[in-house]
């Protein structure tokens, strides 16, 4: 019984990860989401934290972050060299348009 544990554990872990989806788009606080992305940058992106932020994808929708995904987006754009064309790929799982960020990568 005490190995089934870990097993039973582990098999959950593994087909928690099998579900991850992935997305590439803009990453952008809430507040500027239907602004022109060419002109968006780090610096507004992160003064505009409180909102929280989503991804643009390709066809223009916008997908919001749940709550750890906005901290998991904030440190990413604090930690990027770049200042504009914030692209990035998202991993989670989409539930009502809200992704549920597992990570995030400023491309």
């Amino acid at each position: 019984m005490k190995r089934l544990i870990p097993i039973s554990v582990a098999i959950l872990g593994f087909s928690t990860l099998a579900l991850a989806e992935s997305w590439t788009g803009t990453v952008v606080d809430v507040m500027c989401k239907g602004k022109d992305l060419a002109g968006h940058t780090a610096k507004c992106a992160v003064s505009c934290s409180k909102g929280g932020y989503g991804l643009v994808l390709s066809d223009g929708k916008f997908v919001k972050f749940n709550e750890t995904g906005n901290a998991k987006a904030l440190a990413a754009l604090k930690a990027t060299g770049k200042e504009k064309d914030l692209k990035a790929k998202v991993s989670g799982s989409l539930d009502n348009d809200v992704i549920s960020v597992e990570s995030i990568e400023i491309q």
